[in-house]
């Protein structure tokens, strides 16, 4: 073999890209595919769940519905764990697949950096003998003319196989991006994850709490209920007071003009179990007449989110009691000149102080505090008109320890006026 076939020979054999890992990633691949049919099943199983508990209709006021929810969202929660986990499982095989492909591609450029070193070396050891005297000193015109042929070739091949390297290098960058990518998306769901896995916890705490204080009893589940509802009146008399004297003028422009959009929703989905305003439900169950904001659907454990970033003016998380309003609830107060506060909260992750960014889960959904069951109190206030007062200061003793938040009238605003 001549010294141009042998340049040749080393370009071509040790340029051409290698299918290494090929059967790895086939086998990673079939393995996605299966823990995405897992997914989809999942998936049919938790719209399963939701619609046993759109089927139990408007809230009824019985022990039966009460732990059929509490059961339904259990189970239903449980499956979204599933599918999180499963989802993780995929992004792990997903970044073993990029992995393996990243090795391949780093392989190949090492073989091809390597076969142009060979070929470089060979020539630097022949510079003496240039292609013009390869020429000269081949017997025929036909082996000159094989030889500039080769030599051609050569220069042809090394160039592409340069080019090619630039192209995996290439490759290989944006195979990185999304490893960079995928990582990011994995780190999401395992905090996802944990908020889905408190909110199983709490949604058992609910259901044993509940079991222990009616033990399994209609009765007994009635007369908690009656008693959530003379308390809650007694707590809404002194609360009406002491609102009416908070009663000033606000400024309307201290907040942004109404309309869509300012605000997101505080849950992934939304379905109104209580308007604000004077409602039907809103004369019967409050000394106001009104009800200051609105009511969200929610199981207990729902994640629940902030409506704009901001930073949480206070919050109250431990002093609870049934009866006393928000129960556990999260007020933030937003640069716009609005606040919004989370009420009945069964979970609380944030601390005064704290900043909060859009979207960001501040809390699960529960029935603490004034609740005939789980919903989400989503409100909206002129941040100039509103106090976090201690019940006690109210007159309140049955209440007095647990903080709460008190607003003028006119600094309560229609929720779905800014969403």
């Amino acid at each position: 073999m001549n010294r141009f076939a042998l340049l040749l020979f080393l370009v071509l054999s040790f340029g051409a890209p290698q299918l290494t890992f090929a059967d790895a990633i086939s086998d990673i691949q079939a393995q996605i595919q299966a823990n995405n049919q897992q997914l989809d099943a999942l998936k049919a199983e938790i719209a399963s769940y939701q619609k046993e508990l759109d089927a139990l209709g408007p809230k009824k006021d019985t022990l039966q519905s009460a732990i059929s929810s509490l059961t339904i969202s259990q189970k239903q929660l449980t499956a979204q764990i599933k599918a999180t986990e499963n989802k993780i499982a995929s992004a792990n095989l997903e970044i073993r697949e990029l992995t393996n492909s990243i090795g391949d591609k780093e392989e190949t450029i090492a073989e091809n950096q390597t076969a142009i070193g060979k070929a470089l070396r060979i020539v630097a050891q022949d510079e003496s003998a240039s292609l013009v005297t390869t020429l000269i000193s081949s017997d025929t015109f036909s082996d000159a003319w094989h030889a500039t042929d080769v030599a051609l070739q050569f220069n042809r091949a090394l160039r592409d196989d340069i080019a090619s390297l630039r192209a995996v290098r290439t490759e290989l960058s944006t195979n990185r991006d999304a490893v960079t990518k995928e990582k990011t998306k994995l780190v999401a769901l395992q905090s996802d994850l944990a908020v889905q896995k408190k909110s199983v916890e709490v949604s058992k705490a609910a259901q044993q709490k509940l079991l222990a204080d009616t033990k399994n009893q209609e009765s007994a589940y009635q007369k908690i209920l009656a008693q959530k509802r003379t308390q809650q009146t007694e707590f809404e008399n002194q609360l009406f007071r002491y609102e009416e004297q908070l009663r000033q003028a606000l400024d309307p422009s201290s907040v942004p003009f109404a309309h869509s959009g300012i605000l997101f929703p505080p849950l992934a989905q939304t379905t109104i179990t209580q308007y604000f305003g004077k409602t039907v439900d809103a004369i019967r169950l409050y000394v106001s007449g009104t009800h200051g904001g609105v009511d969200f659907k929610a199981s207990i454990g729902t994640p629940v989110k902030a409506a704009l970033m901001g930073m949480v003016l206070d919050t109250e998380s431990v002093q609870v009691r049934s009866g006393c309003q928000y129960g556990k609830w999260v007020l933030i107060k937003h640069a716009n000149g609005l606040s919004t506060i989370y009420g009945h909260l069964s979970y609380v992750y944030v601390h005064p102080g704290d900043t909060v960014s859009t979207g960001q889960v501040i809390g699960l959904s529960g029935d603490t505090g004034y609740a005939y069951g789980p919903h989400l109190h989503f409100g909206v206030y002129n941040t100039t008109g509103i106090k976090v007062v201690d019940a006690g200061a109210l007159g309140s003793v049955r209440c007095a320890g647990i903080k709460t938040v008190a607003a003028s009238p006119t600094a309560y605003l229609n929720p779905l006026s800014y969403l």
